[in-house]
């Protein structure tokens, strides 16, 4: 990565950090992730109690559950948040843990690829069409896209194994 990005993303990573909770040490942990893809919706929780609420966008196909590579769909699913890639394409972006063990056995059973490589993600770091389009379109290839600022705080209010639970 240019080291000129990286002091941006921290500096904006700190930033964010530090508008969301000045008076805290550490932002609020979630302990799960709901992602309602018919309410375009992603929720961060601590027990009963949601931390945070973010819009988001989806696949191109966002209806049903992602059943092969390039199908444009989001899975549906219970998952984790398994790997962040501070050097995405889009900002900042943290993978989910599809294909799970059942995704990849109804993949095999119809001799397909289950696909891979989903994420929550912000915009694009080189962005094709205008901010509008980003905000009301679902856009991506099956993953979870959400504002760049909503990103920061996913970033910072989840950990490596974090569940995720995707419904329609």
């Amino acid at each position: 990565m240019h080291q000129g990005r990286q002091l941006a993303i921290g500096l904006a990573l700190l930033g964010a950090w530090l508008g969301v909770a000045p008076a805290a040490a550490e932002p609020p942990r979630a302990d799960r992730v709901v992602v309602y893809k018919s309410q375009r919706l992603l929720l961060l929780m601590r027990g009963d109690q949601v931390l945070k609420r973010a819009p988001i966008a989806l696949g191109l196909t966002p209806r049903g559950h992602k059943r092969e590579e390039g199908d444009s769909r989001t899975p549906e699913g219970h998952y984790r948040l398994t790997r962040r890639n501070p050097d995405s394409d889009f900002f900042l972006s943290i993978q989910v843990s599809y294909p799970n063990d059942r995704d990849r056995a109804q993949a095999r059973r119809r001799g397909v690829s289950p696909g891979g490589q989903i994420m929550i993600h912000g915009l694009p770091n080189e962005p094709t069409h205008s901010e509008e389009y980003y905000r009301i379109a679902d856009w991506t290839d099956g993953c979870i896209a959400v504002s760049n600022s909503d990103m920061v705080d996913i970033w910072l209010m989840t950990g490596d194994g974090t569940p995720i639970d995707i419904l329609p």
